[in-house]
């Protein structure tokens, strides 16, 4: 067997943990089927996440086209979560009211959560589910505290400047030159998201009504 490398051996813990929940049924009883091989050729074309500063940019664009899903326990989630995120425990997930058609960002700390909860939704045929790539710890190193580049290219110069913006707007602040990680996220800002910021409210299934 060849050695995986660092994103496949997660994905490959993922799926295993996803599978074995699955299996396990702790969602309520139903019965959900899984296509191993499309669920592998989706991770392995990319399909299936967005990352974190694309998510930003959704929402300070106003996208309402999305949802975007915290899974992490809900003490993580009161202290701070992304701004427009509602807060759905793996738990509750199956049951929560999701369209069909709509598109579900998922994210969780560093994202083994986030993939279960992906997995799931696949299973009971929901077609635009997303992972935040590198989860909440992502969107802090990318979004929040952006580190400087290491050259003094006018490209790269000029990226980083829309990413202090961007960090200055969801509250952050880049890091300064030679910042260690260790040195981010220590304290986080307040949640308040911007005005432009989707917050939907959780849907319930409409009842079958008899004859």
């Amino acid at each position: 067997m060849k050695r995986l490398n660092a994103r496949q051996a997660a994905t490959a813990v993922a799926a295993a943990l996803g599978v074995v929940a699955l299996l396990g049924d702790p969602y309520g009883g139903g019965v959900v089927t899984i296509d191993a091989r499309e669920l592998g050729r989706i991770v392995e074309t990319k399909q299936d996440h967005v990352a974190a500063p694309e998510l930003a940019d959704w929402i300070l664009q106003g996208r309402t086209d999305f949802r975007l899903i915290d899974v992490r326990e809900a003490e993580a989630y009161a202290e701070y979560h992304i701004p427009g995120a509602e807060h759905v425990p793996l738990s509750a997930l199956a049951d929560y009211g999701f369209y069909r058609n709509e598109k579900i960002a998922l994210y969780s700390d560093g994202g083994i959560h986030a993939a279960q909860a992906w997995m799931l939704l696949k299973a009971l045929g929901y077609p635009g589910v997303y992972t935040v790539l590198g989860g909440l710890d992502a969107w802090k190193e990318e979004v929040l505290f952006p580190a400087p580049p290491p050259g003094s290219e006018a490209e790269a110069l000029a990226a980083f400047e829309r990413a202090r913006e961007v960090a200055q707007h969801f509250g952050g602040s880049p890091r300064v030159e030679g910042g260690e990680r260790a040195e981010i996220g220590v304290e986080l800002p307040r949640v308040e998201p911007p005005a432009a910021t989707f917050a939907p409210t959780a849907r319930k299934k409409k009842r079958k009504e008899g004859c």
